[in-house]
């Protein structure tokens, strides 16, 4: 599985900005994919991710309201619309997929044990 991040970049606090995963070798038909991040000097943190049978998503308290996980599976590609960014959003985001057990992973909230593949990552900065 190869997956590529793009969209990252430097933002206001209260901006907008939507990272894309483009995902290729899936080769299942229940999968799914994450985005984590890492801030400097902390660990990496699951921040949303959705699943490909039914599009259920989970996303972590420190994010729910202000970023949306979608897919548009003509593209096999995920979104992640980050709203209303803070300072503490200031990270290294990477994308992560879970062939052959995305249901299993929506259950679990997609922990980083489960990880098939990762991205090589984006950097998220959001300052004034």
């Amino acid at each position: 599985v190869q997956l590529v991040e793009s969209g990252g970049g430097l933002v206001q606090p209260g901006g907008s900005l939507r990272l894309s995963c483009a995902a290729a070798g899936l080769g299942s038909d229940d999968y799914a994919i994450a985005w984590f991040r890492q801030a400097p000097g902390k660990e990496r943190e699951g921040v949303s991710c959705i699943g490909s049978t039914d599009d259920r998503t989970y996303y972590a308290d420190s994010v729910n309201g202000r970023f949306t996980i979608s897919s548009d599976s003509a593209k096999n590609t995920v979104y992640l619309h980050m709203n209303s960014l803070k300072p503490a959003d200031t990270a290294v985001y990477y994308c992560a997929s879970f062939p052959n057990r995305g249901r299993l992973a929506l259950i679990l909230h997609c922990p980083a044990s489960l990880v098939g593949s990762w991205g090589q990552g984006t950097q998220v900065t959001v300052s004034s």
